[in-house]
């Protein structure tokens, strides 16, 4: 049964559009189009979809295509294929769009991104500033302040003038906005045969909706040219070149029973005759996994950073002290790649509360559900856990560090 938290976090999520119908004739036609060609020796929408699939507060996504590229999509996106839905997109950048949001009207929901598809760099904290900005009623647009000179041509092919920089911003993708609205104003510029409007927030000025600017990312750069491309690639495969520092950190944790009605595991509430004792919640999940993420940084373990003497984490949710692990994970450059938790225990029965679990630590965490593993095993009757005495929990957590390039 989905409880009341879990409905709202689901009608929380953002629903994405990626536009990927253009043909990308300025990057050449050679190995296809852009969004199709490889870099790093990956497809271009692989890498951006694999962004936004993985971020813990997208929901639908939806990918405007042309009626050619079918196969294409396909062979790209891999097993992101069945995780998103593929349409049919329009003649140009405006229409495709509007289709997209209204591939979307059935889920219904409250904020929406759009995002160009070969802009495979983007970032989950750019991805988390633009949704923040989001309001009832305002956009969101991630931008980066020009910095070049600007001139005006004339019509002679002289400069005509120096244009001031000053407020002047270059536009990225995703940009966010309350769905409804922005939906709307697409259908109205439809109606009324406006279609010469190069992004959203153009169209979401016209309709006086206001967007609000956040601070961009100079690495989310638009792939338009061949050597963009080449570029990109070149990066990839640099990157691709150093050494690999995967580190995997373990951590055990067990609490005791007392009186109670219900325990908390892996941030999730059940019911039971018994609670577990503990300064915080006692999850005893949550604190075995602070204890591997911790580990894989040299950062100590739970005790150091939230010693049980101190009165503020008395009833404290354990949630805390993942999130802020895998802070300081992020902090020192790492990427979780995996986290895998053994609940040990004769009861409660974890079974029917895995998804629930797993929903959880992904929203903690900030990686997709298929990097978690929730397992749990008795004790065959054993021990204290045998006796039911209290519970144990045992978690191991992988992290991908930036390498050293080699000599």
């Amino acid at each position: 049964m989905t409880d009341a938290s879990e409905t709202s976090a689901m009608n929380d999520k953002v629903a994405v559009v990626i536009v990927a119908a253009g043909r990308g004739a300025r990057a050449g036609q050679a190995n296809g189009p852009k969004q199709y060609q490889n870099i790093g020796g990956r497809a271009v929408i692989a890498r951006t979809l694999e962004t936004f699939l993985a971020h813990p507060r997208t929901g639908s996504v939806i990918v405007a295509i042309h009626a050619d590229d079918h196969e294409l999509f396909q062979l790209a996106a891999g097993a992101s294929a069945v995780r998103v839905t593929a349409i049919i997109g329009g003649a140009t950048r405006q229409e495709s769009v509007r289709l997209g949001l209204l591939a979307l009207r059935s889920h219904a929901p409250s904020r929406v991104l759009v995002h160009d598809a070969v802009r495979p760099f983007v970032d989950a904290e750019l991805i988390d500033r633009t949704i923040a900005a989001i309001g009832e009623r305002e956009g969101a647009l991630p931008a980066l302040p020009v910095a070049d000179t600007l001139k005006r041509e004339s019509a002679s092919g002289v400069v005509g003038e120096t244009v001031s920089r000053n407020g002047l911003h270059a536009a990225q993708t995703p940009q966010g906005f309350p769905f409804w609205p922005i939906l709307a104003a697409h259908e109205k510029a439809h109606h009324l045969g406006k279609a010469d409007f190069t992004d959203d927030a153009a169209i979401a000025e016209w309709a006086h909706i206001p967007v609000k600017i956040v601070p961009g990312s100079p690495d989310n750069f638009k792939l338009t040219w061949a050597r963009d491309i080449a570029m990109a690639d070149q990066r990839l495969s640099g990157e691709r070149m150093r050494f690999p520092d995967i580190r995997t950190g373990n951590g055990y944790d067990v609490h005791a029973f007392e009186p109670g009605d219900h325990v908390t595991l892996c941030g999730v509430a059940i019911a039971h005759d018994k609670k577990l004792s503990g300064h915080s919640d006692a999850d005893v999940g949550l604190h075995a996994l602070t204890d591997a993420l911790l580990a894989t940084c040299g950062a100590g373990d739970i005790g150091t950073h939230f010693p049980p003497s101190d009165p503020q984490w008395k009833g404290a949710a354990s949630r805390i002290f993942v999130e802020h692990a895998a802070k300081l994970v992020r902090e020192r450059g790492g990427r979780i790649a995996n986290a895998d938790v053994t609940l040990i225990c004769e009861a409660p029965r974890v079974g029917p509360h895995r998804e629930a679990m797993t929903v959880t630590l992904s929203e903690m965490l900030g990686i997709s559900r298929d990097r978690i593993s929730i397992k749990a095993t008795t004790n065959e009757k054993l021990g204290f856990v045998g006796r039911e005495e209290g519970i144990a929990a045992i978690a191991t957590a992988s992290v991908a560090f930036p390498g050293e390039i080699p000599e």
